[in-house]
């Protein structure tokens, strides 16, 4: 039971860390607006009128408010430049050369099971 606790608040700290819980909020806006149009228009049009720009309700303005904020409080070497660098990549042509090592070595043993022995049958008795 700890440990689900820890793991969920480990996890509700992450998603508020990062602005997650922002897109939540929009999503349960998103829903409502949809649901609110569609009941004096076609479902399609009312999908359309919820995802223009000209037409943010209450809720949407406050959640791209609340980002803006969110977005200058943080320090300006933090921010994102659009790239993700993935500096522990392994090269692939490594991995394979690994690989190929690794066959050939298969290949020249032999298992450990082909020298044993079968049991003896019957098997030993005990001393008594």
């Amino acid at each position: 039971m700890r440990r689900k606790l820890s793991l969920i608040t480990m996890l509700t700290a992450w998603l508020l860390a990062t602005g997650s819980h922002w897109d939540l909020v929009q999503t349960f806006a998103w829903g409502r607006m949809i649901a609110s149009y569609s009941q004096s228009m076609p479902l399609e049009q009312a999908i359309k009128l919820t995802f223009t720009a000209d037409n943010l309700c209450g809720v949407c303005e406050s959640v791209s408010e609340a980002k803006q904020q969110q977005d200058a409080a943080l320090p300006s070497d933090w921010k994102a430049s659009g790239k993700i660098l993935l500096v522990f990549q392994p090269h692939s042509a490594f991995v394979a050369e690994l690989a190929e090592a690794g066959k050939s070595l298969m290949r020249e043993t032999t298992p450990a099971w082909r020298d044993r022995l079968p049991p003896p049958v019957p098997p030993p008795r005990a001393l008594v």
